[in-house]
């Protein structure tokens, strides 16, 4: 008795404690506020505590900043408001909204075509689309941020509508009539009957609404609807009572999944844009859930059946929808873990990281870091080519000392941009924190942002040797210190055993290794002579061994060059440099009449390979140079301004008078991006370093770095080399090959 005396007198207490709070909720029209009202009246009536008071606002984003300041308690918002409420306010959801047992507290957003027509989510441009409405979660907000995110929309300077209207081909969007781009996102709207209510957000126009995008997909006026996982199977089959939706079967319709596969309309678990987070209500972070559920919960005990006295899940009373909650709204459940990532789930987060851009967040200039005269001279060139076109934002060109300068000034804020190479990309992650907005593709078929380095012999059946016999052979090398040209074939060499440095002297090992080389420097100071045996210079001779283009044989393509003119019996290059060089690819002289059938991979497995085979056959996998960042930077504005740019700028047969991936005007190589680029591409997920530069790289450097050569008595110039800079899975590869 003395314990249940007990328990009764904690719960009495309780409802003194409760009876004397309230929860203040937030309302942003008179009927959500009419409504709510009643709510508080039934609740009050039925001795349900705390008591509820009901604030009127003016939008649901006032309503957060009511309630960040301690001016209200509580609101119902949907998954874009969920987000900005908890990344910007650190708000909290602690109770969602059911819509029916089959999927819980979410539903799915899916994209729909006609089974008949041959459209994937990677063929997207120029098709012709239908909308459920402008900022509608699973017509507007899920695709259009998923397609930005993914990288296949670019965005420049936050214009969304801009760039939807430029990449579909016409759209059906209800409520764009009042945007500038009304032309194209409204173009495939009818209105009703009588054509009246054109592109409204509202049912006088017939394509709105889930039903209303999917009849613009079925009566042949787009190609593509975006609308939720049941809309299909809710307007087809003899489900639906419009004329219109009668005849059609689900089976002539199709999903598109995020991978480019399609799938039927019933797959929509597996084969969607986004899982769309229910509703839910949200309060500050000091605020108890556990409260507020208790509250809501004794409300639907009560509220939510036919008969009862208020409706805590109908908006009809009111001549509108979705007061307070959504009418579809089951039930309500308290939220586990109650952080706005959790409650959003992946998909939807990134979907809203590629939508939400706030354009008075934008700086005016994108300032590059730019490190030599020639790079400063492309740099103000290409920022005046910009700003002719009136691309956002516009570029200033902030000169730097070195890489690692450029990465402390974007760390400090000083400076926005730079474009580093591999080992630069894991030093700005790793030391300061920056992230990639872009990168670079040097060629069509290669979707993996990377190259690959190898080792280029000319065909010849009787002078046939392998990697494992180039001792004593003469070499050509793009120059000292570059990837392809020198760390990654010492590094393969070494690893294998054949290179032995004596006192960390790696210059004095390869010269002995070699019989003759051509490996360009920029400060040949204790240099072996042997490695610039075999260099050029310029057409008169000078600059012998140099390590820019006034040596012939420096760069990718010099160092084939080299091999073409029999100076060397091996390049060691990037895969492309072969075909960027042959098959007409280059009219120059030297190069104009080569066959690329003319010339052969060395294997690490002691084998030969055709040199199309270059991913089975090569040293290591290099990846891409990327555009590095602060991470509180927007990626996609990045990646919108040099995608626009590119478009105009990227050919260098274009008629726009600069060029972005062409240095030669310069005197220079590789300015602001590789010459060898063909696009700038996005990043995709690959958002870190870590993803950009991938695990088997990032693990080879931090164990090379960790080998700190010991000899004080070596030159900077000979400790500098990266040893090994080799992929775990090249280790792997050459070490099974010795077997």
């Amino acid at each position: 008795m003395r314990g249940l005396s007990g328990t009764l007198w904690l719960l009495l207490a309780l409802r003194t404690v409760l009876s004397g709070m309230e929860v203040r909720w937030c309302t942003t029209s008179d009927p959500e506020q009419q409504k709510c009202n009643n709510m508080s009246k039934a609740f009050q009536e039925a001795g349900i505590q705390p008591s509820l008071l009901c604030i009127q606002s003016t939008s649901a984003d006032h309503c957060v900043q009511l309630i960040t300041v301690g001016e209200a308690d509580a609101i119902t918002l949907d998954g874009g408001a969920i987000y900005e409420a908890g990344k910007e306010h650190g708000l909290k959801p602690v109770v969602g909204e059911v819509y029916d047992q089959e999927v819980g507290t979410s539903y799915y957003a899916v994209a729909v075509v006609r089974r008949s027509s041959n459209v994937t989510i990677n063929t997207l441009r120029g098709v012709k689309s239908c909308h459920t409405g402008i900022n509608r979660t699973v017509g507007w907000n899920v695709p259009v941020g998923y397609l930005v995110e993914s990288g296949r929309l670019s965005v420049m300077g936050c214009n969304v509508l801009q760039a939807v209207s430029n990449y579909f081909g016409g759209s059906c969007v209800p409520g764009a009539g009042d945007t500038s781009y009304s032309e194209s996102l409204c173009r495939l709207c009818r209105g009703n009957g009588a054509g009246e209510g054109v592109c409204d957000k509202s049912p006088l126009e017939r394509y709105y609404d889930y039903s209303g995008a999917f009849r613009c997909l079925a009566e042949g006026a787009g190609e593509v609807a975006f609308v939720k996982h049941s809309t299909v199977l809710e307007n087809t089959d003899g489900n639906t009572l419009p004329s219109w939706g009668q005849m059609l079967l689900s089976q002539d319709f199709e999903l598109l999944c995020r991978d480019g596969s399609r799938a039927d309309v019933t797959e929509w678990r597996r084969c969607h844009l986004a899982r769309v987070p229910a509703h839910a209500v949200v309060v500050r972070a000091d605020t108890d859930g556990g409260l507020i559920f208790r509250l809501l919960n004794e409300g639907q005990r009560l509220f939510s059946h036919e008969g009862s006295s208020f409706q805590m899940f109908s908006s009809e009373a009111y001549g509108q929808k979705n007061l307070l909650f959504k009418d579809t709204t089951s039930e309500l459940v308290p939220i586990a873990t109650q952080t706005y990532e959790a409650w959003l789930g992946r998909e939807y987060l990134h979907a809203m990281k590629g939508l939400l851009c706030d354009p008075n967040r934008l700086p005016s200039y994108l300032r590059w870091c730019v490190l030599s005269t020639p790079e400063i001279q492309k740099c103000g060139d290409m920022a005046v080519a910009f700003s002719r076109q009136r691309l956002r934002p516009e570029i200033q060109c902030v000169s730097a000392s070195s890489p690692q300068h450029c990465m402390e000034q974007i760390q400090a804020g000083q400076i926005d941009a730079v474009t580093l190479r591999g080992e630069d990309i894991y030093t700005s992650g790793k030391t300061y924190g920056l992230v990639p907005a872009a990168g670079e593709l040097y060629a069509p078929e290669d979707r993996s942002n990377s190259y690959y380095v190898v080792a280029v012999v000319r065909r010849n059946s009787s002078y046939a040797f392998t990697l494992d016999e180039l001792q004593g052979k003469r070499s050509c090398h793009s120059g000292f210190g570059s990837p392809s040209g020198w760390d990654i074939p010492v590094g393969a060499l070494m690893q294998r055993g054949f290179i032995r440095p004596k006192a960390c002297d790696v210059l004095t090992a390869v010269s002995e290794f070699f019989s003759a080389s051509c490996v360009p420097v920029n400060n040949p100071k204790d240099y072996p002579s042997s490695l610039c045996e075999l260099c050029v210079g310029d057409e008169q001779g000078r600059n012998k061994c140099v390590g820019n283009s006034q040596e012939r044989y420096y760069g990718d393509s010099g160092a084939f060059r080299c091999l073409v003119e029999n100076a060397g019996d091996v390049a060691f290059v990037k895969h492309t440099t072969v075909f960027d060089n042959t098959d007409g690819h280059n009219n120059e002289p030297w190069a104009a009449k080569l066959r690329s059938e003319h010339y052969e991979l060395l294997c690490p497995n002691g084998a030969r390979g055709e040199v199309s085979q270059f991913a089975a056959c090569s040293l290591a996998q290099i990846p891409s140079h990327a555009v590095m960042v602060r991470p509180d930077t927007n990626i996609f504005t990045v990646y919108g301004l040099l995608d626009k740019a590119q478009d105009l700028f990227g050919d260098d047969h274009n008629k726009n008078g600069f060029k972005m991936f062409d240095s030669s005007n310069y005197h220079g190589q590789d300015l602001l991006f590789k010459d060898a680029t063909i696009r700038a591409v996005p990043v995709g997920e690959k958002t870190t370093y870590q993803d950009w530069l991938g695990p088997d790289y990032v693990a080879a450097l931090e164990g090379i770095l960790a080998q700190q050569c010991s000899d004080s008595a070596v030159t900077a110039s000979r400790a500098s080399l990266l040893l090994l800079l080799l992929p775990l899975s090249l280790t792997a590869r050459l070490l099974q090959s010795s077997l």
